[in-house]
């Protein structure tokens, strides 16, 4: 019987509490390899630790104990009894296991097991993130996941957090400030937040005038937002990288407007500018009081 990858993914799968990547499965592999060609050890009551058998060696004579026959011992060692033993239908598991597994052959086996998790609707899902796979819960058993645990249902993020947390994972590696520039508001609630839900961190201090800190995405956002890397982001028209680059350079290098940008009359000429001469307050009372049109009209007068 050839051997079962699949079989042995799920094991792992199911056993590890942690993403289990490419990597860690090849290292797996390479492992068991190294532990079938070293001898096997048993440890005594006395502590001290002898090999079982070794090629080419002459085995000692097994101590046997009184009144026990050598067959008796033999027939009492059954697969059940033997850990090291292996039953007739664990060979698919640990014989011609191949000592070299490929990326595309591990993510077949994987995209196989996601494939029949879905199909037989048990309740977990196979969700490949930043750092590897993982068995998680399918969303719907949320509710009951938090009941087991007794924790408070998730608090959702504001709408300002969102923009936020858009704006430093498109722009990573930002400081506040450029996020306040982009935004056009205080992103300061909005940074606390998110670094206290481990989605954001200090990436370090930006060459720039007092050093300000720098903001970036963690794996723990990969996994909020779904997604293997940083990459598989949506393209955005509005804050790639070039876009900001330019707004920012232009908000830098604001000029007065002038009369005609802001939609201003002209006076005498074209291209000429309104007229915005300083008035005294005290010529503008006398010229008030000498104008026939600021004298109050009379009382009519009574019969």
């Amino acid at each position: 019987m050839a051997f079962n990858l699949k079989k042995v993914l799920r094991a792992l799968l199911f056993s590890s509490s942690r993403p289990l990547s490419v990597k860690d499965v090849q290292a797996a592999f390479t492992r068991f390899h190294e532990q079938a060609t070293s001898p096997v050890t048993e440890d005594d009551d006395s502590g001290s630790v002898t090999p079982v058998e070794v090629p080419g060696a002459e085995a000692p004579a097994p101590a046997v104990p009184e009144g026990v026959s050598i067959p008796a011992l033999q027939e009492a060692a059954t697969p059940e009894s033997d850990p090291l033993a292996l039953a007739p239908e664990d060979s698919e598991l640990y014989q011609e296991v191949p000592s070299l597994v490929t990326a595309s052959q591990i993510r077949e086996a994987m995209d196989q097991i996601a494939e029949e998790l879905r199909i037989f609707d048990l309740g977990l899902r196979l969700v490949e993130g930043g750092s590897g796979y993982q068995l998680v819960t399918e969303p719907r058993f949320a509710k009951w996941v938090r009941v087991l645990r007794n924790e408070p249902p998730p608090v959702r993020l504001s709408q300002s957090a969102l923009e936020t947390m858009a704006v430093i994972a498109y722009r990573q590696p930002v400081t506040r400030t450029e996020i306040e520039n982009i935004r056009g508001v205080s992103a300061e609630a909005g940074v606390n937040k998110l670094l206290e839900r481990e989605l954001i961190y200090i990436v370090g201090r930006a060459d720039l005038p007092g050093r300000p800190l720098q903001y970036g995405t963690t794996d723990k956002f990969l996994e909020f937002v779904g997604v293997r890397s940083l990459d598989e982001l949506p393209a955005s028209d509005v804050l790639s990288n070039r876009q900001i680059d330019d707004w920012l350079q232009k908000s830098t290098d604001a000029h007065t407007p002038t009369d005609v940008e802001m939609g201003l009359p002209l006076e005498v000429g074209e291209g000429s500018s309104p007229n915005f001469d300083e008035v005294s307050v005290e010529h503008s009372r006398e010229s008030s009081v000498e104008s026939p049109l600021a004298q109050p009209e009379p009382p009519p007068a009574v019969p």
